[in-house]
């Protein structure tokens, strides 16, 4: 399978309900990300995590896919094959 790299956004609206979720889901996928950035927009009331990642497309489906069916987490990804 070839590999793709790319970025992931997660925008969480519900921090105190849902950040242990993602936490567990992002540790789960660790081996495809490269690196992390997580920042809060309190004017906003949310949080953005941006993520760098390598892997399969399935890996990537797996992570955005499982990310994506958490309530109050919305995520968009933009993939490269290199």
């Amino acid at each position: 399978m070839s590999k793709r790299i790319g970025t992931v956004t997660i925008v969480i609206t519900d921090r105190i309900n849902q950040s242990d979720r993602v936490n567990e889901i992002l540790s789960k996928h660790a081996d495809i990300i490269i690196g992390r950035m997580g920042l809060p927009y309190s004017l906003k009331k949310i949080n953005i995590i941006c993520l760098i990642v390598n892997g399969s497309t399935d890996q990537l489906g797996s992570l955005t896919g499982q990310l994506g069916s958490i309530e109050g987490v919305q995520v968009k990804s933009v993939m490269a094959k290199i």
